[in-house]
């Protein structure tokens, strides 16, 4: 709590600071955020296309906990702890694919797709075992355009619309997301804590002309716009072609770039007829794993896989050029130099947002 108390949530933009450095350095803060902030909020948890027959499941972790996504042989959608009720070995292994039932690698236990334990090898002589309350512990699943997302905390009352907000979910809905198809995954490992990399994100594009130089020359850097809702910020700029460095210019194009935040991790970047998504996972106090999903409207031909491609390239530029950013900036969070900074009132908005957001949980 003390740590937490360094903080004041209701300073307004023009008076404030950002979150105190050790919130991004102390261990035990780190997990505390896992168990409130992580646990608490609706994750993203896997794709739709990943989970369209029966038996096709996937495998994450949330907040530490290890989680299996099932399609059940009713065509129902369900979520797991990926915990076998024996002695807690994982029971499903593989990133994601396809199976008649859940079986534990270690014992032999079984379930079926809808989590009931069915099999229970040399377990007879066992004294008032009821095999029906032993079976996987659900939790909350909600699909939600292209993905599926889940809760640790059961909460009915916070529900994934009441969570995203009637604004968010009415934009997400009119921009047709589900029309892009999902082309290519890739890992981006960070030497920072995972509000590192937020905070790179939702600074309003300050970064943007220093470190990003093909990007810069496609936004509009004096009309990038900020907005904040409740657990959401939009930030986007007009697109420009004067001047665009060649690479970039080729592969981000249209009216508008469109940058959406959702509290706490995930990110949804949007151009004419592209989309990549961010889900930003701690790995450890000063670890963090970025997954980066790309989606475009057309990923069979070969002529629009060249083209993707080129795509995924500039993404994997921007990326490269924050990896060091993000570390350095770790690096002085440890220094006795530094404590906290004072916001930008023209480009930190989303920032101050997601501080607020953070104290609110982690105070609860």
């Amino acid at each position: 709590m003390k740590i937490i108390d360094e903080y004041d949530p209701k300073l307004p933009l023009d008076r404030a600071s950002t979150i105190p450095s050790s919130w991004y350095t102390d261990k035990s803060f780190f997990w505390h955020e896992l168990k409130t902030v992580f646990s608490r909020s609706w994750q993203l948890a896997a794709r739709r296309d990943q989970v369209t027959e029966p038996g096709n499941y996937v495998t994450t972790d949330i907040a530490g906990d290890p989680v299996v996504i099932v399609r059940g042989n009713d065509n129902v959608l369900r979520a797991f702890f990926n915990v076998c009720r024996h002695h807690a070995a994982a029971v499903m292994t593989e990133p994601e694919g396809k199976a008649a039932q859940l079986r534990c690698p270690y014992h032999g236990w079984t379930y079926s797709l809808e989590g009931e334990l069915k099999g229970t090898p040399d377990f007879s002589g066992v004294c008032d075992f009821d095999r029906a309350s032993n079976g996987l512990i659900s939790l909350e699943l909600t699909e939600w355009e292209n993905w599926i997302f889940v809760k640790i905390d059961h909460d009915p009352a916070l529900s994934l619309s009441n969570f995203l907000g009637e604004d968010l979910v009415a934009q997400m809905s009119a921009l047709q997301l589900t029309e892009l198809h999902w082309f290519e995954r890739r890992h981006y490992h960070f030497d920072c804590n995972w509000k590192v990399f937020v905070d790179n994100y939702l600074d309003g594009g300050y970064h943007v002309p220093y470190l990003h130089k093909g990007l810069d020359s496609v936004l509009d850097y004096s009309n990038y716009m900020i907005e904040n809702g409740a657990r959401h910020c939009l930030q986007w700029s007009p697109i420009v072609t004067d001047g665009a460095e060649a690479q970039t210019g080729a592969v981000r194009k249209g009216d508008r770039a469109l940058y959406y935040w959702i509290y706490p991790n995930f990110m949804i970047n949007l151009y004419d007829g592209v989309m990549d998504t961010n889900l930003v996972v701690p790995r450890g106090v000063d670890q963090t794993e970025v997954i980066f999903d790309f989606y475009f409207p057309d990923v069979i031909s070969e002529h629009a896989r060249r083209q993707n491609l080129a795509s995924v390239e500039v993404g994997q530029r921007i990326q490269d050029e924050d990896v060091a950013i993000c570390k350095s900036v770790q690096r002085g969070l440890n220094s006795r130099a530094y404590n906290t900074g004072r916001l930008s009132v023209r480009r930190e908005a989303g920032e101050h947002l997601f501080h607020r957001l953070l104290h609110s949980d982690v105070s609860a």
